[in-house]
C-alpha cells in the first residue's frame, strides 16, 4: 500500500493498479472454478483481453500522427531535460567526462522516473472515477491506451509497404525519403538493393524494440514496466549515440537499454526461428546464423534478431553504412548471402508478422502462469 500523508492506517487503502484490480474492474471476468485461486478473487482474462484488443487496435488503425503518443511526449520531455542539463553543466563550467557522465545518470532517472509516475498517476486516478454498472471504465480505457501505445507493428509494416511502393514504380529517390522515417542511417547515397537491406534491417531490430520487448515487460509488469522499457528505449534513440555529442552524456542511457533488451532480443531471435521453421523459411539457416553471428553486431542485442532473419531468409545484411555523415564499418551478417529483393521484403514481413503472433501467445502465457503461480502477487502494476 502506498502511503499518503495525513491519512490514517485504517482509511480506505489505495485502490490496486495490477491483476487485483481487475477483479473489481470487471466483476464478471473471474477464473473458472476449476482454476487455482479463485477463491482470493483473482481475474485471468483482463490483462489477455486488453493485451488482445490493443493489438487488434494496432491491426486497424497503426500508429495515427493526429493521436498523441506518449513516445513523443517522451521526446520532448528528453529534449527539455538535455536543454536543461546542458545549461546547468555551463553555468557551473563543468567540462569533461565525469560532469557530463552525471548529468546523462540524472536525464535517464528524470526521464524514466517522470515517465513511470506519469503512468501509474493515470492508472491510479482513473481506477477512482467513472463506473458503470460496477465497471471502471476510464480505468479500462486508460490500460487499453498504454497498451495499445506501447506496440508498433502496423505502422513499421505501412513504412516499409510505402517504400516498396517507391521501389516498385522506379521512383529511388522518393524509397530513400520514405525509408529516412524508420532507419537512423543517411540514405541519401543508397541503391535499390541497399535499400532493401535497411528495410530488412529495421523490420528486424523492431521487431525486438517495438513489440517482443514491450510484451516480454507487459507480461511481467504490465503498463507501468512496460513503459519503463519505452522510455528508455527512447532515450537510447535519442541520446545513445557513439559520437563528441552524446559519448558521455547519453552512456547510461545506453548502457540501461542494453541491460534491459539483452533478454528480450534473445528471446525475439528465438521466436523468429521458429516463425521461420513455421512459416516455411530456412529455419536451419536462421539458427546457425543467430548462434554464430549474433554477437557480430556493434550492438549486443540488435545483431541477434538481424543474424536470425539474415540466415531465414539467405541474404547478407549489415555492412558500412553512413551516419550523420560518418561511415561506419558495421559488420557483415550472413556472409555468402544473396542481396536482398523485393520478394525479400515481403517474406521478412510475413517472418515478423507470424513472430508477432508467437509473442503474443508467450505474452498471453506468462500471464496465466504468474497469476496461477503467484495469485495477487502477480500482476499489472507495482503499487500494493
Amino acid at each position: 500500500m502506498l502511503y499518503i500523508p495525513g491519512r490514517p492506517p485504517s482509511a480506505r487503502p489505495l485502490p490496486q493498479t495490477g491483476l487485483a484490480a481487475c477483479a473489481t474492474a470487471i466483476p464478471s471476468l473471474r477464473a473458472p472454478a476449476w482454476l487455482p485461486g479463485r477463491r482470493l478473487g483473482n481475474p485471468l482474462m483482463a490483462p489477455a483481453i486488453l493485451t488482445v484488443l490493443a493489438f487488434l487496435l494496432d491491426k486497424l488503425i497503426g500508429d495515427p500522427q493526429s493521436w498523441p503518443h506518449p513516445v513523443r511526449w517522451i521526446g520532448k520531455l528528453i529534449d527539455l531535460l538535455e536543454l536543461l542539463l546542458r545549461r546547468l553543466l555551463a553555468a557551473v563550467k563543468a567540462e569533461g567526462p565525469g560532469p557530463a557522465l552525471l548529468a546523462g545518470g540524472a536525464l535517464y532517472l528524470l526521464t524514466v522516473g517522470v515517465s513511470a509516475g506519469a503512468v501509474e498517476a493515470a492508472l491510479l486516478l482513473s481506477y477512482r472515477h467513472v463506473q458503470v454498472s460496477g465497471v471502471r471504465i476510464l480505468w479500462l480505457l486508460v490500460t487499453l491506451y498504454l497498451v495499445f501505445t506501447s506496440i508498433c507493428l502496423n505502422d513499421l509494416l505501412r513504412h516499409t509497404a510505402r517504400v516498396e511502393a517507391h521501389l516498385s514504380a522506379g521512383d529511388l529517390e522518393g524509397a530513400r525519403k520514405a525509408l529516412s522515417w524508420i532507419v537512423g542511417r543517411d540514405t541519401a547515397g543508397l541503391d535499390a538493393a541497399a535499400v532493401r537491406r535497411a528495410e530488412i534491417e529495421t523490420l528486424a531490430e523492431n521487431f525486438s524494440d517495438g513489440l517482443a520487448a514491450p510484451l516480454f515487460y507487459l507480461s511481467l509488469g504490465g503498463p507501468l514496466l512496460a513503459w519503463i522499457y519505452k522510455a528508455t528505449n527512447t532515450l537510447d534513440s535519442m541520446v545513445g549515440y557513439r559520437n563528441e555529442k552524446y559519448l558521455y552524456l547519453g552512456r547510461a542511457s545506453a548502457r540501461m537499454d542494453d541491460a534491459l533488451n539483452f533478454l528480450p532480443s534473445r528471446l525475439a531471435a528465438f521466436l523468429l526461428v521458429t516463425a521461420a521453421w513455421l512459416g516455411g523459411g530456412d529455419a536451419r539457416g536462421a539458427c546457425r546464423r543467430w548462434r554464430r553471428e549474433g554477437r557480430f553486431h556493434t550492438s549486443p542485442n540488435s545483431g541477434q534478431t538481424e543474424a536470425a532473419m539474415a540466415g531465414a531468409l539467405g541474404v547478407f545484411l549489415g555492412g558500412p553504412s553512413v551516419y550523420g555523415g560518418r561511415l561506419v564499418a558495421k559488420p557483415t551478417l550472413g556472409e555468402g548471402g544473396r542481396v536482398a529483393e523485393a520478394s525479400d521484403v515481403r517474406k521478412a514481413e510475413r517472418l515478423v508478422s507470424l513472430a508477432t503472433l508467437l509473442s503474443l501467445l508467450l505474452c498471453l502465457g506468462i500471464q496465466a502462469v504468474l497469476w496461477l503461480t503467484l495469485n495477487s502477487h502477480a500482476g499489472w502494476g507495482v503499487l500494493r
